[in-house]
């Protein structure tokens, strides 16, 4: 298998594999355990030296030494599967907009989402501009794509982690998120059917 992909149970893995699993690409999935300190082990540590996951070893794409290009974080993970596997880069500007909402999804949105005074204080017009965004269709291109992951990923956690929360002000998010939890390959990256 040229791509794996490292993660666990209950990690931002999930983006990159519901990516993946989306866009049929293949790739072998290689189940890494921060509960038992896995992550922290000499073989993780030589693809991820700062033990975080997930992480990824695209063999397919070689670095300047001519090594499998090895990559952490979400979503430098998303970006790189939509340059090289996805098709997504059409336009000049696709990859540095695909960055952009990446970098928005794990940075701005997440910490709106997970910190409490920010929750109260951001995220509201975040998900107003959000809501917005979503009427003029996908967020980069004409099709769903590595940008649209990371932020409904992120939007559909808000469901997960915080099932009471009341987004009626928001409908169009709140269609998204129903749509993307009935989605099949959602489904199966998150444990659900």
């Amino acid at each position: 298998m040229s791509i794996k992909l490292y993660g666990g149970q209950q990690t931002r893995a999930s983006m990159p594999r519901w990516y993946m699993e989306e866009k049929g690409i293949a790739y072998e999935l290689v189940d890494v355990s921060i509960g038992s300190g896995q992550n922290l082990q000499p073989d993780f540590l030589a693809i991820n030296p700062f033990g975080k996951l997930p992480a990824m070893r695209d063999e397919s794409v070689l670095d300047a030494s001519g090594q499998p290009v090895t990559i952490c974080e979400s979503g430098a993970i998303l970006l790189h599967l939509a340059e090289h596997h996805g098709g997504e880069i059409a336009a000049p500007g696709d990859r540095s907009l695909i960055s952009q909402w990446t970098h928005f999804a794990n940075s701005t949105l997440a910490f709106a989402i997970f910190v409490p005074d920010q929750k109260a204080k951001v995220l509201p017009r975040l998900l107003k501009q959000l809501d917005k965004q979503l009427s003029e269709g996908f967020l980069v291109g004409n099709n769903w794509g590595a940008a649209d992951c990371a932020v409904t990923a992120y939007l559909a956690y808000i469901k997960l982690f915080f099932p009471s929360e009341d987004l009626s002000a928001y409908p169009r998010i709140e269609t998204l998120i129903t749509a993307t939890q009935q989605r099949p390959a959602y489904r199966k990256v998150m444990g659900m059917g």
